[in-house]
């Protein structure tokens, strides 16, 4: 072939090898387009699912060889490294480190992925073993440590004779400095390893996690590609082969790699939904790509939206792929009434048995709804069901079983529905869940969508789009000829591309452009030398140079042409204020990354004329179905008999060979000159949706989600727009809705602590400003004894009015890193009075009616005893706190106009009951019980738990607990009151709202005098970390539940007048009846992030010498306690360094016989070679070349072991 736009001379195969079914797009010499459909997997059939395609469409005999001078081009998606990742059944790979970091990857960045789950699982690791090796780069690039080859020439070789052939490097600062990876994957070759993959040449960023487990994947996957590359290139000889990559772009077969291989089937897709809407005129396109098990959604305006670093299948990878958010909802998610809530997905019924149609006794699920609802027809559906596979979809059973479960819902709820009504409810729940995820990846991110085309393909897609387009105030829905094959379509239509970035992180300033240009200049080299030798010449060829810039002390890296300084710090502003709503002038702006991208153009696909020029709009049959919340008559529309031009008004359904589209009421759908369908809102909708103040099963479910997303979507609005580390990477914050009392509503997941006790503070600020509250105003809070926890925890309250009336609050609270104090980051190991843990703000109305009050806020934080040490830090994350807040009140807003307010005050009522209904199911089946449990300072918390059956509820009594102390572990009344919450909350086995009525059931009685109930002035910073921990441990102990975790937060904090930071380290988990614990985890009350290890020497002035599981410090038992960890810092500047702990005297239990986990420990080895043992809560001055080395708990075990 020529290079360039390929010639047309022979055939060409687009092909998407997907989970169940392989698409393939043939392209005829004459130009004619042809698709085909078969199974992936038939082995009875056939040995390749895509070899098989072509042979079909070439008219082949079996054993007749392909011919390969008549092809051009084979152009793939697969999805053979995605199902390797998610099955687990890659290479088996060795992982070598740098020493003191085996662990790193294992613990990642230590946060458990479900909050409320009892037993904790992490993903699977995908090396099998590990090796270090000595060997120290800092992050100036000073070596040192000499890399020790000899020393792991032995163990890679035992490694190769075991037999493994796949190795990933990875070595702390590597991607700053190569020579060590390079020295040690030329002796792995050398060894005889077949797969190396180095983390400089896989992703050279910094974050030496993200980096580690793409690497590692990189190695793990490449092997599997590989052997499936070559298999279809040794049947088709010597054709152009290339596969769709990640971020949307062809490569040649011969490059193709592990870490580019995880989304090509979704990649192309996007791709062929892009390029089919341009050419329908279209360039602001929502996709949406709805199939069996999930949906694939993403974002595009005149551009395609990368990300860098996402989370696939558990895995961690940090590589350019396009911004594809999957929800699992497709049609085979099951449907099913939990006794209150109807509930969609995120099971699947799968390929086998299937939705209930299917004829395999399958259960009831989203196609079933289409089914009952008459918008799939069985008579126009493909009969490939049954032993024979000759057999229609079975509508009577679908019937059967929606009856029957109309008969359970009027049973539990009173509620006579008729099947059609259930099914529609469901749909509705689809939808809704489908339309979060567009929100995701859209509103959430600043855009509207309302001005959108949503580009609607897949095998369920048409079935949905218009439904989705109106929850989401779209009007106009595309669906290509080939919806159904798009992903193979874009195959055809994509470019080669060739992506390189690279870690700069440095200030944006006149100085660094000629190192930018400098650096630009060597990956455009190397991108475009890619491009160039898979056969594209250069009249084809363009390169794009980007900087990718983000404010001083922010992680949100925005994307920008490159150009001359001043254009590109004004394409940053511009674009950060599209996506958070405000600038910060006067900010220093940093370079993070650069990245270049060099696009090969292959083929220009034309605008073929593909509908029929004229003719009759006449449909085929009418049937019954139920649309619009009623039952109409719908005409049914072949799609290739109507005409250029012909438009049919809904509701009707049009069907094709490969999927079903369905006109709604009140839309139309217009067959374009190209065969494009265009459905468009023709009749206004409705302004408000009528749906009532009753308790709607199928409503709860939909405001459950909608109350959560708002939570979620200010969230994502804080940890973008703060500053502080602790908020954006270490995500120690919380958003929350409440109702005009103070009652929670509901939260994002994020910290246990807080989530329990904000209403707290909201009731505070409704108590002090009774009457004086406005529109406009927010306030500001800290205070212990008045709705806060400790000091650093600052909540912001904003009101959400309607005329003068407060409906609801919306409010969030980050832990700042420093708020005065007598220490760096306000945690005093000795602090007795709460003067010493610094500033306390008491109900400060930081916006007044819309003013923003900044300078009056910095007097607050700078007028104290020990007054805040970097108070533009704090005003920047109030600020982020308010942006929001902000996001919240617009968005409940919304809710109010699109719903009703009379609506939404109901249904706040309703997801609350529903919540205290399953916290009563629960209590229902717990025991009286009693437990104390004493701390290492000589105090103890004890509790007495009395169930009452006959009124489903408990009553949590602390009496026998110490008074309060004169140290810093008294906690708030509202700590305790979080932390049972969250053990209730633990108990019920199912995703339910965290709210108030959590809380209903449940009678708490605290003593006057009382650790738990602390009064001014009493030191508190470790109550709200510390006691937390032992109230929560204390309580499972008098529940009998699970044995106790490390039932501390190991604070650590170290700095001095420039620097100030703090982390809480992970330790083992309790284990419980049937599992064990989990190492090296963040328990119960917190969840929050860990620095990654590079990132934190490129900031601080600290050396991290290891970090690694603790083995052995896990009770013993029939099912075994969790493992502490071991972290050793090295200081290279004089810093004061705090730990707050505890469990270094007294250990995490056991429970039922179990042994309990070990105790922690902590020290400072000093550059003099002495050594000083610390107790729980202890102070150190450390100065250069001192180690502060900290051991955490283990958990306790369940059950005695057989003895």
């Amino acid at each position: 072939m020529d290079g360039g736009i390929i010639t047309k001379a022979g055939w060409q195969f687009w092909i998407d090898r997907g989970g169940t079914f392989t698409d393939v797009v043939g392209r005829a010499p004459d130009g004619s387009l042809h698709t085909h459909k078969l199974l992936s997997e038939n082995p009875e059939a056939y040995e390749d699912a895509a070899l098989q395609g072509i042979r079909d469409l070439l008219q082949l005999d079996d054993g007749q060889p392909v011919p390969e001078d008549s092809i051009d081009a084979v152009k793939m998606g697969t999805t053979v490294a995605t199902n390797a990742l998610l099955e687990r059944k890659g290479d088996r790979t060795l992982l070598i480190v740098t020493k003191g970091f085996r662990d790193q990857l294992r613990i990642a960045y230590q946060a458990r992925p479900r909050l409320f789950d009892r037993q904790i699982i992490l993903p699977e690791m995908l090396y099998e073993r590990v090796e270090e090796v000595a060997e120290r780069v800092d992050a100036q690039d000073v070596v040192l440590e000499a890399l020790d080859l000899e020393g792991l020439r032995p163990r890679l070789q035992a490694a190769f004779d075991d037999g493994v052939r796949s190795v990933a490097i990875v070595l702390m600062h590597g991607y700053r400095v190569p020579d060590h990876e390079l020295r040690v994957a030329a002796l792995a070759r050398d060894i005889g390893f077949t797969q190396v993959s180095t983390s400089h040449e896989t992703s050279p960023m910094i974050k030496f996690v993200g980096r580690g487990e793409t690497t590692v994947a990189d190695a793990y996957l490449s092997p599997i590609l590989r052997r499936y590359i070559d298999r279809i290139a040794g049947a088709l000889g010597n054709v152009n082969l290339q596969f769709m990559q990640s971020n949307g772009g062809l490569k040649g077969a011969s490059l193709f790699q592990g870490k580019d291989a995880i989304l090509s089937g979704p990649a192309g897709g996007i791709v062929g939904a892009v390029r089919t809407a341009e050419q329908a005129g279209f360039n602001k396109v929502i996709t949406f790509d709805m199939g069996g098990t999930s949906t694939d959604v993403a974002h595009y305006e005149n551009h395609y939206e990368r990300v860098f670093e996402t989370i696939v299948a558990g895995v961690r990878m940090q590589a350019p792929m396009l911004l594809i958010h999957t929800v699992a909802a497709g049609g085979g998610s099951l449907c099913y009434f939990d006794g209150a809530r109807f509930r969609v997905g995120p099971e699947s019924a799968g390929a086998n048995p299937g939705p209930a149609c299917y004829r395999r006794g399958g259960p009831l699920a989203v196609t079933d709804c289409n089914v009952m609802l008459g918008k799939l027809q069985p008579d126009f559906f493909p009969s490939v069901f049954g032993p024979d596979q000759n057999e229609p979809l079975d509508g009577d059973a679908v019937r059967t079983r929606f009856a029957a479960m109309a008969a359970e819902v009027e049973q539990a709820t009173g509620m006579s529905r008729s099947p059609e009504e259930l099914a529609d409810g469901f749909l509705r729940i689809a939808v809704e869940n489908m339309a979060n995820a567009i929100k995701k990846i859209s509103v959430q991110r600043g855009y509207d969508v309302t001005d959108y085309a949503l580009q609607c393909f897949g095998g369920a897609g048409g079935q949905h789009a218009c439904l989705i387009a109106d929850v989401l105030g779209m009007n106009t829905v595309l669906v290509h000829p080939f919806a159904g094959v798009l992903s193979a379509y874009g195959m055809g239509l994509a470019d080669v591309r060739a992506l390189r970035e690279r870690t700069i992180e440095a200030d944006l300033q006149l100085s660094l452009v000629p190192r930018l240009e400098r650096e630009l200049d060597a990956l455009a080299k190397v991108s475009s030398d890619e491009v160039r030798a898979q056969g594209i010449d250069e009249d084809s060829m363009e390169t794009h140079r980007f900087v990718h810039l983000r404010y001083d002390g922010s992680d949100t890296a925005l994307q920008v042409p490159y150009g001359p300084v001043a254009d590109m710090v004004t394409a940053y502003e511009a674009s950060y204020r599209s996506r958070f709503g405000f600038v910060m002038p006067g900010k220093g702006v940093i370079a993070a990354t650069i990245s270049v991208e060099t696009i090969g153009r292959t083929f220009d696909v034309e605008a073929m004329p593909q509908a029929v020029s004229d003719g009759d709009v006449t449909p085929r049959a009418a049937v019954d179905a139920f649309m619009g919340g009623e039952p109409v008559t719908a005409p049914v529309f072949d799609r290739e008999t109507i005409p250029t031009g012909g438009r049919i008004d809904g509701p009707a359904l049009i069907i094709e060979a490969t999927a079903t589209t369905i006109v709604e009421p009140g839309w139309q759908a217009e067959m374009t000159h190209i065969g494009d369908l265009v459905l468009r809102r023709v009749v206004a909708r409705p302004e408000r949706v009528a749906i009532g103040t009753n308790c709607d099963p199928v409503m709860l479910e939909v405001f459950n989600n909608l109350f959560m997303s708002i939570a979620e979507q200010m969230g994502y609005t804080l940890q973008n727009t703060a500053l502080s580390v602790n908020v954006k990477e270490r995500l120690d914050f919380s958003c929350a809705i409440f109702d005009a009392g103070g009652s929670l509503i509901a939260n994002a997941p994020h910290m246990p602590v807080h989530l329990g006790s904000m209403g707290e503070s909201v009731r505070a600020v409704l108590r002090d400003n009774e009457g004086k509250i406005g529109p406009g105003d927010s306030y500001v809070l800290n205070n212990p004894y008045n709705g806060g926890t400790h000091l650093p925890d600052i909540t912001v309250v904003t009101p959400v009015f309607e005329a003068d009336e407060i409906l609801f609050f919306v409010a969030c609270r980050g832990h700042h890193p420093d708020v005065g104090g007598k220490t760096p980051g306000s945690a005093p190991p000795d602090s007795a009075h709460i003067e010493e843990e610094g500033v306390l703000i008491d109900n400060f109305k930081l916006v007044d009616a819309g003013i923003y009050r900044e300078a009056e806020m910095v007097e607050v934080l700078q007028d104290a005893l020990y007054p805040a040490r970097n108070a533009e830090q704090n005003i920047a994350d109030l600020r982020a706190q308010l942006a929001a807040n902000e996001k919240g009140v617009q968005e409940l807003q919304k809710m109010i106009r699109q719903f009703g307010l009379d609506t939404v005050l109901a249904y706040m009522g309703h997801v609350q009951d529903n919540a205290e209904e399953s916290v009563r199911r629960v209590i229902d089946v717990l025991k009286d019980g009693t437990f104390t449990y004493a701390m290492d300072n000589g105090q103890q918390v004890k509790v007495t738990i009395s169930i009452d059956s006959d009124a489903r509820s408990a009553t949590v009594d602390f009496t026998g607990t110490s008074p309060q102390g004169p140290n810093n572990f008294n906690a708030p009344a509202a700590v305790c009151r979080a932390a049972v919450l969250y053990v209730f909350r633990t108990l019920v086995d199912d995703d339910i709202p965290m709210n108030e009525g959590c809380l209903k059931p449940i009678t708490i009685i605290l003593p006057d005098d009382c650790m738990l109930q602390a009064q001014y002035p009493a030191a508190v910073i470790a109550g709200n970390v510390e006691t937390s921990q032992i109230v929560t441990d204390t309580l499972y102990g008098a529940l009998g539940v699970m044995a106790a975790a490390q039932g501390t937060m190991n604070n650590f904090i170290y700095g001095n007048d420039t620097y100030q930071y703090y982390e809480t380290l992970c330790g083992g988990s309790g284990a419980g009846p049937g599992f064990d614990g989990c190492d090296a985890v963040h328990t119960h009350m917190t969840n929050s992030r860990l620095t990654d290890p590079e990132v934190l020497e490129w900031r601080y002035p600290v050396l991290l010498e290891s970090f690694e599981i603790r083995d052995g410090s896990g009770g013993v038992g029939k099912y075994r306690g969790g493992h502490g960890i071991r972290r050793r810092t090295r200081f290279l500047e004089s810093m004061e360094a705090v730990i707050l702990a505890n469990h270094r005297i007294v250990a995490p239990y056991g429970m039922d016989g179990g042994g309990p986990g070990a105790v922690g420990r902590n020290w400072v080895e000093r550059a003099d070679g002495s050594r000083e043992e610390l107790t729980a809560t202890d102070l150190r001055q450390m100065e250069p070349g001192d180690v502060f080395v900290i051991e955490t708990p283990g958990g306790g075990a369940f059950g005695a072991n057989k003895g």
